[in-house]
């Protein structure tokens, strides 16, 4: 059974939102707390976010063993995203023939690309959507608006949708640039912060999406800092204080020192959520 068009336009148009990274949290003996999982899964279901991603960088699914990986994503059921093949060696035609190949394998799911890498075109986007009409969207995590607008472009602005993935803070250059949603790890903090920034930019409301980008740059960047060496613990850390989950990350991710745990508190604090 293959995706009909049907299908296909209705998962393109589900992709058009503040889709979500979940965190994976863990019990004090290292192993994965599932009903806690389902607890943050819930609250941001409850809070209006329609689409999550499980598995993701932010899920920290390089850590966890394929049988957790599995358990995690039993959430998802009507899309798949394709992570960047993590071979140090990639052509791309070996590229096209790589996703094409997993596409072909679930041809009744949607299909979204992971992009982190710049010397993607659109042209073997659009290659790559000929053969495996089931890829619906593109989430695009190279920090390049400019050649984020040529990309999507060159590869079929209206024929995919296309997600800033580098979260809030590539939000409003990629609105703009032809993106209809953006990845987020900072809504599992804060659910109502990423869809103020989805409002205002589906309102065409740039200064109100820069004022929700000005509220949400600090936390973004201790995430960035030092090549994103804490992306995860600065969300779980927030988590923590706000008595949703435990801190604990697996390597390579690190336990925060206490000064980044205080800043923390500062911008739950700016956030009214303390």
């Amino acid at each position: 059974m293959s995706l009909t068009p049907a299908t296909a336009e209705t998962l393109r148009h589900a992709l058009a939102t503040a889709v979500v990274v979940p965190v994976t949290p863990f019990q004090a003996d290292g192993s994965p707390d599932w009903d806690t999982y389902a607890a943050l899964t819930a609250r941001l279901i409850d809070a209006g976010i329609s689409v999550v991603t499980p598995n993701g960088n932010t899920g920290e699914f390089y850590a966890l063993s394929p049988a957790e990986a599995r358990q995690a994503l039993e959430t998802a059921a009507r899309m798949i995203m394709i992570h960047q093949p993590v071979h140090p060696y990639v052509s791309a035609e070996g590229w096209i023939d790589y996703h094409a190949a997993i596409a072909g394998a679930v041809p009744d799911l949607g299909v979204v690309l992971y992009i982190r890498d710049e010397r993607r075109t659109g042209a073997q986007i659009a290659a790559l959507a000929d053969r495996a009409p089931n890829v619906v969207g593109v989430k695009y995590g190279v920090r390049d608006a400019t050649k984020f607008a040529g990309v999507a472009r060159d590869a079929g602005l209206d024929r995919l949708t296309w997600l800033a993935g580098a979260a809030e803070l590539t939000a409003p250059a990629f609105w703009a640039g032809g993106a209809r949603g953006f990845t987020s790890g900072l809504a599992n903090v804060s659910p109502a912060l990423a869809l103020a920034m989805l409002r205002a930019l589906r309102e065409n409301d740039f200064v109100a999406a820069m004022q929700v980008w000005e509220s949400a740059r600090r936390f973004e960047e201790l995430r960035l800092a030092d090549g994103s060496a804490d992306n995860v613990s600065v969300v779980k850390e927030a988590l923590a204080q706000l008595g949703l989950c435990r801190p604990d990350v697996r390597p390579p991710s690190r336990p925060l020192p206490e000064n980044i745990k205080t800043e923390i508190s500062a911008i739950l604090t700016s956030w009214g959520m303390r």
